[in-house]
């Protein structure tokens, strides 16, 4: 199986592994969701909660631009007194400090979570964020797209139903989107592969999808491991099999596949990019110097690009 997923993005993409050099902002730990996989959000009355001013992000973006990021991938919790006018402004402040940075940013819920608080629909809000400078969306927030391990997982987000909404529409107008699965959880192979068929189903229809990630769920401090219903994360062998049989199934439609060394690990990385994955997700410059020195292997060869395929 890893065999035909390597010759098949040979055949596809080449050998060259491409990457965007970005810096991450996630600009509020708060929030309402209470996601049973996540160790990061906390309650709007929590001591250690944390939300950045618009000129605050439009400072970080500004120095990573400068510093010669191509991209910033802004993100946050859902805070309750936040709303699409927020996210707007945030655009807004960072083309203007920084305007040739693209902008990817808010996920599928957080584009729900701010159409709601500001009483628009999911068109009128998306095509205000577009407006204001955004340019690409993160296609988080799937996690499973099947409602009955949603319904354990993260109760307090959207139906599968809504997610594809949101992505359809983002495409439909013109935000073309990533795609992510986060698997290793409670759920079973079967849910992998259905979740997989929708994602192409999606592609076909509106090829909005730039890229594939599968996201390996990372267990310590989350809830539904600490109370005995996930179990510690997927196996290696179940990560090399996620990026070989997503090529199998995706290539035709999708055809980048990123592995996320952040996630695995650069070694367990670098067998993933022989394993049927051509991108490599990469934060920040030091981490671009660093696997520039450290990566190397079967004969394949770098390439940074302002957009990842």
């Amino acid at each position: 199986m890893i065999m035909v997923a390597d010759e098949l993005r040979r055949r596809t993409v080449g050998n060259t592994v491409t990457y965007v050099v970005n810096r991450n902002i996630n600009f509020t730990n708060v929030c309402i969701a209470k996601c049973g996989f996540c160790a990061f959000s906390r309650a709007p009355d929590a001591p250690d909660r944390y939300l950045f001013s618009v000129e605050e992000i439009a400072k970080r973006a500004e120095e990573a631009w400068r510093m010669g990021a191509t991209e910033v991938c802004i993100q946050g919790g859902l805070h309750p007194k936040i709303d699409a006018s927020f996210y707007a402004e945030i655009c807004k402040t960072i083309k203007m400090r920084a305007p040739s940075i693209h902008i990817h940013a808010f996920s599928p819920m957080e584009i729900v979570h701010g159409a709601e608080g500001a009483g628009l629909s999911i068109t009128e809000s998306i095509r205000m964020l577009k407006e204001a400078g955004l340019d690409s969306m993160p296609g988080t927030a799937a996690e499973i797209l099947d409602d009955q391990i949603r319904r354990i997982i993260c109760p307090g987000k959207m139906t599968t139903k809504k997610w594809v909404e949101v992505i359809k529409t983002a495409h439909r107008l013109g935000i073309p989107t990533t795609s992510t699965i986060m698997y290793g959880h409670v759920d079973k192979p079967e849910h992998w592969v259905s979740h997989l068929a929708l994602l192409r189903e999606i592609q076909i229809e509106t090829s909005g999808f730039t890229e594939f990630v599968p996201l390996s769920f990372t267990y310590p401090n989350t809830a539904i491991y600490r109370n005995g219903m996930a179990r510690p994360g997927a196996t290696g062998a179940e990560d090399v099999k996620m990026h070989a049989v997503s090529r199998l199934i995706l290539n035709d439609a999708i055809r980048n596949i990123q592995v996320s060394w952040v996630k695995l690990g650069l070694k367990l990385a670098q067998l993933c990019l022989n394993a049927g994955a051509n991108g490599l997700g990469l934060f920040g410059l030091a981490a671009t110097h660093f696997i520039k020195g450290a990566f190397l292997c079967s004969g394949r060869r770098l390439f940074s690009g302002t957009v990842l395929h």
